[in-house]
């Protein structure tokens, strides 16, 4: 599922990269704009998974320390 994300984020960045080079040439703000957010995007995709993912281990290593317990 990493490798996926990670594709994914690379071909975000790269879309992103060619927005705002597109923006430079053509001196187009909204285009500068749509590459801002979409590196954006890349970026709180790659936080959220790894926020994610910590928070499922965690709860994974709870239900396994309380299920001791029982």
């Amino acid at each position: 599922m990493l490798i996926f994300i990670l594709i994914l984020d690379v071909a975000l960045v790269a879309w992103s990269l060619h927005l705002m080079q597109e923006a430079f040439d053509t001196q187009e703000f909204s285009l500068m704009l749509a590459g801002t957010l979409v590196a954006m995007s890349a970026a709180a995709m790659l936080v959220v998974y790894f926020l994610m993912g910590s928070y499922v281990g965690y709860l994974t290593h709870m239900a396994q320390s309380s299920s001791l317990f029982y």
